[in-house]
């Protein structure tokens, strides 16, 4: 990708988001925010030149805004999640993040765009991909937490709509989905592992991923063309390097 890209972020005043929005404007990025409140970025993020804020549910967006949004754009990324309390676990809306790729998609599709979009959506290693090993433990457990954990199900069926409605070639959209493990806070970049599926159980064994390497990699995505080719239309697992024992 040549030059720094315009970018349409979603979930941007999350504790990630607000990571890749900063990492992405330290990359020299225009970045198009969607948020339900503009008060959660710190002034130096709200006053930024490249920053353009929407004040928007990303769920109350129509078709005509979701064009607005993405007019112009070189990439998407998401990093939408549910709140972790109550409510937002088990309230509504159910389908955040699956609705909001679907919006997204229909959008840069209808605006026919001269090369593909590049999507980056935030989701979890507890998603696993069919042909993945999973012990009958695990299967068990992330099948209870599919019927009783709703964002869970949201994640799952996101990234399953993309891998059935977007293909290989798609002349509009091109994918990748960036599947941390347990999120920790940390306050700089350090050594992170994305392979192509888990390599520990997310249930009984997790493994750590830092927000902020979770937002640097998706900013690598989104601007790197090398990484780029090497992740398109897959779902990598990042982890917290963790040099061998002796």
């Amino acid at each position: 990708m040549s030059g720094a890209p315009t970018v349409l972020l979603l979930g941007a005043t999350g504790a990630t988001g607000r990571l890749l929005t900063e990492v992405l404007l330290a990359r020299g990025c225009r970045v198009r925010a969607v948020v339900r409140d503009p008060a959660r970025f710190p002034r130096s993020l709200r006053e930024h030149e490249r920053l353009a804020v929407t004040t928007a549910r990303v769920q109350a967006l129509d078709a005509e805004h979701w064009r607005e949004l993405v007019a112009g754009v070189e990439a998407v990324a998401s990093c939408l999640g549910h709140p972790m309390d109550l409510r937002g676990v088990f309230g509504p809306p159910y389908r955040l993040v699956t609705d909001a790729v679907r919006g997204a998609c229909a959008a840069i599709r209808s605006t026919a765009p001269s090369r593909p979009v590049r999507l980056v959506l935030m989701n979890t290693a507890g998603n696993r991909v069919r042909g993945e090993r999973v012990s009958r433990a695990e299967r068990v457990v992330v099948t209870l937490v599919r019927a009783l954990v709703p964002p869970h199900a949201d994640n799952e069926a996101a990234a399953r709509w993309l891998q059935r409605n977007v293909p290989a070639g798609d002349a509009s959209v091109e994918w990748a989905v960036v599947r941390p493990d347990t999120l920790v806070d940390a306050h700089a970049a350090s050594p992170a592992d994305a392979v192509p599926a888990p390599t520990r159980s997310a249930i009984f064994d997790p493994g750590r991923t830092s927000r902020i390497n979770v937002a640097h990699f998706m900013a690598d995505l989104v601007t790197d063309d090398g990484t780029w080719q090497r992740w398109r239309g897959s779902m990598p697992v990042l982890y917290n390097h963790e040099p061998a024992l002796d």
